[in-house]
């Protein structure tokens, strides 16, 4: 599905992995491991003949095939158009899902804010927003930045519902929070300092020396829970 060989910039170092189509994967890393850097690589926004997409080249694919391959959905909404509503920046994500508006607005509980401005919007209301659009552009591949950041609790679990279920193709998802991550249950990808430190399943990398290994004494596991340890 999606391979970068051998990537070096001024942040990442000798970037190498591969992920077969139908597999999602979780990034993580500390702050300024270079992994939003690595976000935009992977979609194409930084140019590379070191990425392969759907077995082709990432500077071959013409503007139709970029934008059917791969989506990516940064952090924070940022609005060419500040009065635009939520409704009609969904019209223009409509791109490849079956899915109506209609739908993805009650999926996640958006109805009641389609003619609000998107500037207007709290952060967790442009979130979801990002994430609806998401649902409707429908890309194979789908690049989430932090999606469940200023979520509270039940918005945040009505998100994780979603990436786990078939509303969305494949998923990348860069996130710090590790409860998510290991609900998900995807591979992971460990970064520090623009390297890759950890690249496999799951389970292998929850286990206790592992954790240890990345977030020393900080991190305390309670029953498959993961808190500060404060």
């Amino acid at each position: 599905m999606i391979q970068l060989t051998n990537f070096t910039n001024t942040i990442l170092t000798d970037i190498d992995f591969y992920i077969e189509d139908g597999e999602n994967l979780i990034i993580l890393g500390s702050n300024g491991a270079g992994k939003s850097t690595l976000a935009k690589v992977l979609c194409g926004i930084t140019n590379s003949d070191s990425l392969t997409i759907f077995n082709k080249k990432s500077m071959e694919l013409s503007a139709k095939e970029r934008a059917e391959f791969i989506n990516y959905i940064p952090p924070k909404l940022e609005m060419f158009d500040e009065y635009i509503s939520l409704r009609e920046y969904l019209e223009l994500s409509k791109l490849y899902s079956t899915l109506s508006i209609e739908d993805v607005l009650e999926l996640l509980d958006l109805k009641a804010l389609e003619h609000k401005p998107c500037i207007s919007l709290s952060s967790g209301e442009q979130q979801l927003t990002m994430l609806a659009s998401s649902i409707l552009h429908n890309a194979k591949l789908t690049i989430f930045d932090e999606p469940t950041a200023n979520l509270d609790p039940k918005k945040t679990l009505k998100v994780s519902k979603i990436l786990l279920s078939d509303k969305i193709q494949n998923r990348i998802i860069i996130t710090h929070d590790l409860n998510l991550a290991y609900k998900l249950g995807y591979k992971i990808l460990y970064m520090e300092n623009g390297k890759i430190e950890f690249f496999d399943n799951n389970r292998k990398f929850f286990e206790d020396s592992n954790l240890k290994k990345f977030f020393g004494s900080s991190l305390k596991r309670l029953d498959n829970y993961f808190v500060v340890n404060l």
